[in-house]
């Protein structure tokens, strides 16, 4: 049975289901603020982990007894809803790996070996996390095709006439982000991906920011790969997903060997698993899956309209509290944002600020974010980051504020 809706959204009563945040910290109430590096989880996913544990814990698709029998139903039932939740045609285009980072690596191992060459480009803009620059710089350098960057501008958008003038016939694929994770930036993707297809060229999607945010819906934006983690979902670390279009998935051949991804085997050669079984080597993150499914089912509970209208208020009385701060600066001013508020502070170092924050019970993120050419392209070492979610509040956002002012106090 479907969770029962709230009728309306309300925070606080989110905020009860997740009891990490019911804690002080250095002697003073948690304010946890770094939800871009990982998510919380509610009471519904820390249950269905533990109760995997207490009742079936079995290997999946190999055990001949009750326990792998249930551990595999759930485990494949998982696959089902996170299937659902992303819109693909079929359940078997979700391929489960660790996260976002072992989905990009997938995608350019596999996928780049057998389609990239000399003269070919893969197109990155300078918003990229490393996770999805680093993979196609080492395929590249084995295969004599290029790592091209895209220009961003100031506000911290792509610069689409740019990247119309980089796409030709040598470009074999785009890969971007649906949402930045250091400034906030919700991509044009539809836009990207019908120019990218126009020359030929495949698109992945990073969407490991986006998919806690608003809807994802795989089969109508048309990319070609889609990767994110669980863990920036509210559910737990060690999975993700990766989907893809399943012509290009078939093509494909496997990017670890070992158990469970084969057919048959013999000296003489081995034949591979179907799809999506082709990719999942090994004993996969049983539990993780189940984690991450209970998570979705979470969500469904959950007016995401209503959230998002909530995270994007929070970073609009970011931007207005920022105002009052002298010295204080703004990275980037996308013109379409979610909530995350990236900033420096006048004579602060980041990692002061963050320390001091921390010492008032506020978590943030601070340094260059895993985002080391767009925090060259302003010029600054690192950011401070705050990332919201759906159970942060405004009176978190003063918290934040009153220490930025002590900060101010205290280092200039």
């Amino acid at each position: 049975m479907a969770p029962a809706t709230r009728p309306a959204f309300d925070a606080q009563a989110i905020r009860a289901d997740f009891p990490i945040l019911h804690q002080e910290v250095n002697g003073h109430p948690l304010v946890y603020l770094d939800n871009a590096a990982t998510t919380q989880k509610p009471e519904q996913v820390i249950e269905a982990i533990a109760n995997y544990y207490r009742r079936d814990n079995a290997n999946v698709h190999r055990g001949a007894h009750a326990l792998s029998d249930r551990a595999t139903a759930a485990f494949e039932q998982a696959r089902e809803t996170v299937a659902r939740f992303i819109n693909s045609p079929a359940a078997h285009q979700l391929i489960w790996v660790r996260g976002t980072t072992e989905a990009v690596n997938l995608v350019a191992h596999s996928w780049g070996r057998e389609n990239l060459g000399p003269g070919d480009r893969v197109l990155v803009p300078y918003l990229e996390h490393h996770a999805n620059i680093v993979p196609w710089q080492l395929v590249c350098g084995a295969t004599g095709a290029e790592v091209v960057p895209v220009p961003i501008t100031e506000a911290g958008d792509i610069d689409l006439a740019a990247f119309e003038t980089l796409l030709d016939e040598r470009v074999k694929m785009v890969a971007v982000n649906h949402v930045s994770n250091a400034l906030g930036t919700v991509n044009p993707v539809a836009e990207i991906i019908d120019k990218a297809h126009a020359v030929g060229a495949r698109v992945l999607l990073d969407g490991a920011q986006a998919i806690a945010h608003f809807p994802v819906d795989v089969a109508a934006l048309d990319c070609d790969f889609y990767a994110f983690s669980g863990h920036k979902l509210f559910g737990p670390t060690g999975i993700g997903g990766l989907w893809g279009k399943e012509e290009l998935l078939e093509a494909m051949p496997p990017f670890l060997g070992g158990g469970e991804m084969i057919e048959t085997v013999s000296f003489a050669g081995t034949t591979f698993n179907s799809l999506p079984f082709k990719f999942e080597a090994g004993t996969p993150n049983i539990c993780g899956a189940i984690g991450l499914a209970a998570a979705i089912d979470y969500l469904r509970g959950v007016d995401m309209a209503a959230a998002a209208t909530h995270e994007l208020a929070l970073l609009e009385r970011s931007i207005e509290l920022a105002s009052e701060v002298d010295g204080l600066r703004r990275i980037g001013s996308p013109a379409r944002s979610i909530g995350i508020f990236s900033f420096v502070l006048d004579g602060v170092h980041p990692s002061d600020l963050g320390m001091l924050l921390d010492q008032q019970g506020v978590a943030v993120r601070t340094g260059h974010h895993c985002a080391q050419p767009l925090m060259d392209f302003y010029s600054v070492p690192g950011t401070v980051r705050a990332s919201y979610a759906l159970y942060n509040t405004a009176e978190e956002v003063e918290r934040l504020f009153e220490g930025i002012h002590k900060a101010k106090r205290l280092f200039t």
